[in-house]
C-alpha cells in the first residue's frame, strides 16, 4: 500500500518535501475560479506523490509583464525553494498588452530559465492561453500567439518542457465560451480545468518521474 511506503520507522511521514514556486500573473493565482484552485492546484492534486511531497506556492502578481517576472523571481523563490525546489514560471499575456517587445520578452524568459538551471533548479514553462480573438483585442491576441512561439524556441534551445497553451486552446470552443462568460480575459472552471489538463499532458509527470495515475 502507498501509505506503508509513506511511513518512515518511527510511523512519521518519510516523504521528501519538494517546493514548487510557480511565477506568473493572476491565471497562476486562480483568479475567477469558483473552486479557489487554478490550473495550479488541479495539477498539484494529480500529481503522484508516494516518494515526495510538494508544496506549491503560487507567486501570482496581476498584469505582470516578464520584465516584472524576471526582476522579482530570485528574491521570491530564494526563501521557499530550499534544495530540492522545483521551478515554474507561467509568462502570462500583459507584455503584449504593455506593448514589450517580443525581443525583449523572449530575452526575461531565457534569462530566467538560465539563471535557474545554473543554480540546478528543474524549470519548466508554461505559456499563455488565447484571448478571444474578436474586437478590439483582435491585434492583442495575435501577439499573444508570437509571444507563445517565441517562449517556445526559448525552452526548445534549452531543452525544457514547455505547455503550449496558446496552440491547444485558440480555437476551443469550451475555453473561448468559458473565457467569454467570465470578464473576457480569464476562465472560470471549466477553463482552469483546461488548462490543468494541458499541463499534465504536457511533460508534467515525466518532468517528476512518475507515472500518470490510472
Amino acid at each position: 500500500m502507498a501509505d506503508d511506503r509513506q511511513q518512515g520507522h518511527d510511523g512519521r511521514d518519510a516523504r521528501v518535501d519538494v517546493a514548487l514556486c510557480v511565477l506568473g500573473d493572476e491565471l497562476v493565482a486562480g483568479r475567477g475560479d469558483a473552486r479557489a484552485l487554478g490550473w495550479v492546484g488541479r495539477v498539484v492534486a494529480r500529481t503522484p506523490q508516494e516518494s515526495f511531497r510538494i508544496t506549491s506556492y503560487p507567486l501570482a502578481v496581476p498584469g505582470e509583464t516578464t520584465t516584472g517576472t524576471a526582476a522579482r523571481w530570485e528574491a521570491e523563490t530564494a526563501p521557499r525553494l530550499g534544495e530540492r525546489g522545483r521551478l515554474v514560471l507561467a509568462p502570462g499575456r500583459a507584455d503584449a498588452r504593455e506593448g514589450v517587445t517580443v525581443a525583449r520578452s523572449r530575452l526575461n524568459v531565457a534569462n530566467v530559465v538560465d539563471a535557474a538551471q545554473n543554480r540546478g533548479l528543474p524549470v519548466m514553462v508554461v505559456g499563455p492561453p488565447p484571448v478571444l480573438p474578436d474586437g478590439p483585442d483582435a491585434a492583442h491576441a495575435r501577439a499573444v500567439g508570437e509571444l507563445s512561439a517565441a517562449y517556445a524556441d526559448v525552452c526548445d534551445r534549452r531543452r525544457v518542457p514547455y505547455v503550449d497553451t496558446h496552440g491547444a486552446l485558440r480555437g476551443h470552443e469550451d475555453w473561448l465560451r468559458d473565457v467569454a462568460a467570465s470578464d473576457g480575459r480569464v476562465p472560470g472552471q471549466a477553463g482552469y480545468g483546461l488548462l490543468a489538463y494541458l499541463v499534465l499532458h504536457g511533460g508534467w509527470y515525466a518532468w517528476w518521474g512518475v507515472e500518470p495515475p490510472a
